[in-house]
């Protein structure tokens, strides 16, 4: 056998199975355990969640992994039709490292893609149902799909994108049988070459998928917009995927047999890693297309759920839900949430309706959720705006995340831990995204110093635990999903009335935050608040565009420099 050794410099394992450059004293660093113990297929698997499902269909082939209305699948079958759909993938010309897209609600086609898409060792680029024609044709043709699946609910604005996009990839129609008659939207016309189910049938349900062949390998693709309207792919690979898995048991304590409610969209950070997760515990997937009140609480009451996770804006459908459509449950339900901290009165209210809620927080670039308020036990002595102000902080690393400061971004220096000296929250670790897609300046940048950037700002407090303060990339968050103000300001700008825009978050009791407005106008113009909002959903997803427009002189700096932070003491002014 090779003799290969290791030895580690600045935290860093470096393979000297020849001798490195860098380091001319690497002999006195290596010892008795550094010889003849070398990695090997028996004792060296590539951490991947894939695995997850294998095991979970072995131990426990005839327990309910997926419900879905009258639906209900076993991990036996489960496994056997993510298998199915990669062999089919694989027939069908796909191969290592290409993009599959996925434009799917929270169905058992888009679970299985989780696991089918990496199975044929491609890549799984998630899609925001919420999007418009332009911004999918963008990431089709930067990610290079070529497949894509889609729900008939998305049929209209696929095809559109279609015609935008230069890629040409095989499209799969996805018609989900459950899907109601009294729905709030309608399916649309088969755009596709073959539905999803004849897909799975072409292939084998014995397929021999293939490991990784590095768990450094990608396993998904997520576009964020950032601050500049302009979508970074972000890439996951399959080491931060198994260790999210881990990490979300932990963090969620699932422990037990989990079932687990879909409100969170699995195209948002693949839904923090969740469709990887449930497969550790063999727990259940619950799966709902619609966050409706009535559809929450009979789930949670005829199946048992014992988790879910999401916006604000699904606590406050919960708790504001019509009486006719509550249910009873014995069962405790904890509820992740991430985003704005909740307010008193919701964390309130959640408690007398039996959940328990945990407050998360997190990026696209770090899976989802890499911190949790990990409450402790003597706080729930303190009284109501105490509890308050402990829940108000995001809280602190991640089990999976290796370390999580607060520093000066230009120095590079971690701020004191006072609770009142503000830096940029920054990450470090396995749960931390590749990089940027084809963007390597921004990747860059993102990684400056070591450190990934998360462009937020906070405190650190004694105790070790953050708390945000502000943002410092305008990014305003509204259920959940990430709207770049800028984007919003440049569709403003293309109204001819409008001289200046500037765009800044207000607080939603539904939402979380919405985006505010300010324009002025040019001499001489005139265009009303109504008017210029059905403009902007124009150029727009609907989500994206301003709840309110207030005219005003927008503050600038002598150079011209709009004045956001001027602009938000005016929101509730």
């Amino acid at each position: 056998m090779a003799r290969r050794r290791f030895y580690h410099e600045a935290g860093y394992a470096i393979d000297v199975g020849a001798r490195p450059t860098r380091s001319p004293e690497w002999e006195g660093l290596l010892g008795i355990y550094d010889d003849d113990l070398d990695r090997n297929a028996a004792n060296y698997q590539p951490l991947t969640p894939l695995s997850y499902l294998s095991r979970a269909a072995q131990v426990h082939p005839d327990r309910t992994a997926i419900v879905h209305g009258a639906l209900r699948r076993s991990y036996r079958d489960f496994y056997a039709r993510s298998r199915a759909l990669a062999s089919a993938l694989t027939q069908r010309g796909i191969k290592r490292g290409e993009t599959v897209a996925a434009m799917l609600s929270n169905t058992p086609a888009m679970l299985e893609a989780h696991h089918g898409v990496p199975m044929a060792g491609a890549v799984l680029l998630s899609i925001n149902t919420r999007l418009d024609a332009d911004i999918i044709a963008f990431q089709l043709d930067h990610a290079e799909a070529k497949v894509v699946l889609v729900d008939r609910e998305f049929s209209a604005v696929m095809a559109e994108a279609l015609k935008k996009a230069t890629v040409s990839p095989l499209v799969v129609d996805y018609d989900d049988p459950d899907f109601p008659e009294d729905a709030p939207a309608r399916k649309g016309d088969p755009i596709g070459e073959i539905e999803y189910e004849a897909l799975v049938a072409e292939g084998d349900p014995e397929f021999a998928w293939q490991m990784p062949g590095d768990e450094w390998d990608a396993i998904s693709l997520n576009y964020t917009s950032g601050t500049t309207g302009n979508p970074k792919g972000v890439v996951y690979h399959h080491r931060g995927a198994a260790l999210m898995g881990y990490a979300n048991i932990v963090a969620a304590g699932m422990s037990g047999h989990p079932v687990y409610l879909w409100t969170l969209p699995m195209f948002h950070c693949n839904g923090w890693c969740f469709p990887w997760t449930l497969a550790i515990q063999a727990g259940t997937h619950v799966c709902l297309r619609w966050v409706r009140a009535k559809a929450m609480y009979d789930a949670i009451a005829d199946h048992g759920v014992t988790h879910l996770c999401g916006a604000p804006i699904v606590m406050a459908t919960l708790i504001n839900a019509d009486e006719g459509d509550k249910r009873p449950f014995e069962q405790t339900v904890t509820f992740n949430t991430a985003a704005a901290p909740p307010p008193q009165s919701v964390l309130a209210g959640m408690s007398e309706a039996g959940f328990q809620v945990t407050h998360l927080y997190g990026l696209t670039e770090t899976y989802g959720p890499a911190v949790v308020n990990a409450w402790k036990a003597e706080w729930d002595a303190l009284d109501a705006p105490a509890r308050a102000a402990q829940k108000a902080r995001q809280g602190v690393r991640y089990p999976a995340l290796e370390d999580l400061a607060v520093m000066d971004p230009d120095s590079m220096e971690k701020v004191p831990s006072d609770g009142e000296t503000i830096g940029e929250v920054m990450f470090r670790g396995n749960i931390v995204m590749r990089g940027y897609l084809k963007n390597p300046d921004a990747t860059e940048e993102a990684f400056r110093g070591g450190w990934f950037h998360s462009g937020d700002l906070g405190v650190m407090h004694e105790d070790g635990y953050i708390e945000l303060k502000d943002r410092a990339k305008d990014i305003i968050i509204s259920g959940g999903e990430n709207i770049s103000s800028i984007e919003v300001e440049n569709a403003l700008y293309q109204h001819p009335a409008v001289a200046t825009a500037a765009v800044v978050a207000k607080s939603d009791d539904k939402w979380g935050e919405t985006p505010l407005a300010f324009v002025e106008l040019k001499p001489g113009r005139e265009v009303s608040e109504e008017d210029l909002i059905a403009h902007c959903r124009e150029k727009l997803a609907r989500f994206k565009c301003p709840k309110e427009i207030r005219f005003a002189e927008v503050p600038k700096t002598s150079t011209g420099k709009i004045q956001k932070y001027v602009l938000r003491k005016m929101v509730d002014g």
